[in-house]
């Protein structure tokens, strides 16, 4: 069943899911919001502001040449107007309309800001499409060219676009004013340009000597002080909020409530940050790209707090290190990490060119703050973030424990991973259905597996591909059918009631997790996600013959069953009755694996159908291509078990 945002039934269910608190805190929210419309006070006079917040002398010249040259690509790139965002290539970035989205060819409409109807594609566009650009992160990687070249045609493209965007964009006004998240990651966006450009004369008169920007600052912190993700919606979107608020209070700490608004972002910042965290480390949301995205925006954070001297709790720096931690014990051999729930391709702090690896960058980032253990995987890669944030943020977290070997089994959040020779990587998913009630960004994906053979997918996570304007596509990258697991009657094991809303939760527990360091490794769990049935699942992998088992078990009555298996883009598959043969290349050497289905079932190979869809696979957000993907049909009847054995060669 598609279910839009928007209707009466999901406002019910959205209500059903949020306690007391939270309700009240929505109803002052949606008072403050009509009295705001006509109630817009003006930033207050400030006189003698000084931006102190800059680089230690040196930090420039310790860049890497690898990473300033994909950097100063980059840039020149930007500066013939070129970018893509979510597969949509743009050539108007020299001369940007902030309201515009090209994928639609719709212009958002003007007006008071919560007026706009920003989920309804076809009154507003695709609003990531319009988002995005006006993150002003393209705008970080143009100011940081210019600390690296001295060239000024760097930074005065930068100050043509925010003023620009100044302009278009006044306080309340417009599709730019309605999310916190993007006004938070906008103003960290700020502090970075205003720090890299410091050398450029005319920095100064483009912030804090210059009224119109200081209104936007302030109005920024202002909204975000005023309306904060609550209750049911405080996952990532409120760390990115307190990690903004913090940032620009601590760096344009100019106006009377700059104090005020810097203690209560920490306030939120601590809490949530721990909220959002498994003790293991990995993020609560078990949604890898927003680990990263939390992870990026709390080690910002806390760069501007060791810049202007502001004590931060030591919980802070804790959880970051556990973060880190968890994200070295997940990758595998490639520096992949699992193509777990939601993902959007959000970052926090982008300075950096096309082609330095995300996840490197982040591994490089924890070795050069926190210093890498001895089980980390080996970093190759270089990048420009690093050196910057390292120059800022005090290095080392006093009185702490570390893992002293690999964690294969995060028990708090359900993920096992399971490895053997020739970098065989397999996640097994026995964890919560994501994060507080609503549960926004997980996927209907209850021991689901994910195969990897040396940083290829074999059995592949298929990913997310979209959020808003096209719930055919949202229903499907997040249902039951579309993850390596079984589906019982033609129904999700949760229940979905919007594309960020699940009303029914699966419940899983793990029963084994057993990842010996030589030796078979054995996973097994189950999840009551269909009424009147247990699905079990149980993988073994077995170094030796370079095989991986796994048996699902249904007990109840007898059901009807589709068991699906997503292949990676890179795999070929010849299907003859109940086995596929897989080929594919890696670094220029074929490869091969055998993958011998249940005979019970009837199987079929599905490839870029799209009436439902079927058969794809999203490497990023806005981007999805055809991908195989074999169905299992036929009937559990509780009499035995469905066994499927992955076997690679060499």
């Amino acid at each position: 069943m598609t279910v839009s945002s928007g209707s009466a039934g999901w406002y019910l269910r959205r209500l059903s899911r949020m306690g007391p608190a939270e309700v009240g805190g929505r109803v002052g929210d949606a008072v403050r919001r009509r009295r705001w419309r006509s109630a817009r006070p003006h930033c207050p006079s400030v006189t003698g502001a000084r931006f102190t917040a800059v680089l230690p002398a040196g930090t420039i010249a310790g860049i890497p040449p690898d990473a300033a040259k994909r950097l100063l690509a980059e840039a020149d790139r930007l500066m013939y107007g070129h970018a893509e965002y979510f597969g949509v290539v743009r050539d108007d970035l020299a001369d940007p309309d902030w309201w515009y989205d090209p994928k639609t060819g719709r212009r958002a409409p003007y007006g008071y800001a919560f007026d706009v109807p920003y989920r309804n594609e076809d009154a507003v566009g695709d609003i990531k499409q319009i988002w995005e650009p006006s993150r002003h992160q393209y705008l970080t990687v143009l100011a940081a060219a210019y600390a690296i070249t001295g060239q000024e045609r760097y930074a005065e493209r930068v100050a043509e676009h925010l003023r620009s965007w100044w302009a278009a964009n006044p306080p309340l006004r417009g599709v730019h004013w309605i999310s916190g998240i993007e006004l938070s990651i906008r103003l960290l966006s700020w502090v970075w340009i205003r720090r890299l450009l410091d050398d450029w004369p005319g920095a100064a008169g483009l912030f804090e000597g210059n009224p119109v920007a200081l209104n936007q600052i302030w109005h920024h912190q202002r909204w975000l002080a005023a309306f904060p993700s609550r209750g049911s919606s405080a996952n990532n979107h409120v760390i990115a909020e307190a990690a903004g608020q913090f940032a620009a209070a601590c760096a344009f700490g100019w106006f009377p409530s700059s104090a005020r608004w810097r203690a209560g972002a920490l306030r939120s910042l601590e809490r949530h940050l721990r909220g959002n965290t498994f003790a293991s480390g990995l993020n609560r949301e078990l949604a890898t790209e927003y680990h990263g995205l939390v992870l990026e925006l709390g080690l910002a954070a806390v760069a501007e707090a060791d810049a202007a001297d502001v004590p931060v709790p030591s919980t802070v720096r804790l959880v970051l290190l556990r973060m880190t931690d968890a994200l070295a014990a997940v990758v595998d051999g490639r520096l992949r990490p699992p193509r777990q729930g939601d993902a959007d391709d959000g970052h926090g702090l982008v300075v950096d060119g096309a082609g330095t690896d995300r996840w490197a960058s982040l591994l490089t980032t924890g070795d050069a703050v926190f210093g890498r253990l001895a089980w980390w995987p080996t970093v190759t890669g270089t990048d420009v973030r690093t050196p910057l944030l390292a120059a800022l943020i005090r290095p080392g977290v006093r009185g702490v424990t570390r893992p002293a070997r690999r964690p294969d089994h995060f028990a708090d959040a359900g993920m096992t991973i399971l490895r053997g020779p020739a970098e065989i990587w397999c996640r097994c998913d026995g964890g919560p259905h994501g994060f507080l009630s609503i549960a926004a960004h997980a996927h209907a994906d209850a021991l689901s597996v994910e195969v990897r053979h040396d940083g290829v997918d074999v059995l592949a996570d298929p990913g997310t591909f979209c959020y808003h304007g096209q719930p055919e596509w949202r229903q499907y990258f997040r249902s039951t059918l579309g993850h390596n697991t079984l589906r019982l009657d033609g129904g999700d094991q949760s229940v979905s009631g919007g594309p960020f809303l699940w009303t029914r939760h699966a419940r899983t527990r793990v029963l084994v997790a057993d990842t010996p360091d030589d030796g078979v490794a054995r996973w097994c769990a189950e999840h009551d996600g269909y009424q009147q049935s247990v699905h079990r699942r149980r993988v073994e992998l077995t170094p030796a013959s370079q095989e991986l088992r796994v048996v699902d078990e249904v007990r109840g009555p007898r059901r009807d069953v589709h068991l699906a298996f997503h292949l990676g883009p890179a795999i070929t598959a010849d299907l003859a009755d109940n086995q596929a043969v897989l080929t594919w290349t890696r670094d220029g050497e074929d490869r091969s694996a055998v993958l011998d289905l249940p005979g019970q079932l009837s199987w079929r190979a599905h490839r870029g159908e799209t009436d439902p869809p079927l058969g794809w696979y999203s490497a990023g957000f806005g981007r999805k291509e055809p991908t195989t993907t074999l169905v299992g049909t036929g009937f559990a009847d509780g009499a035995e078990g469905f066994t499927t054995v992955l076997r690679f060669h060499g």
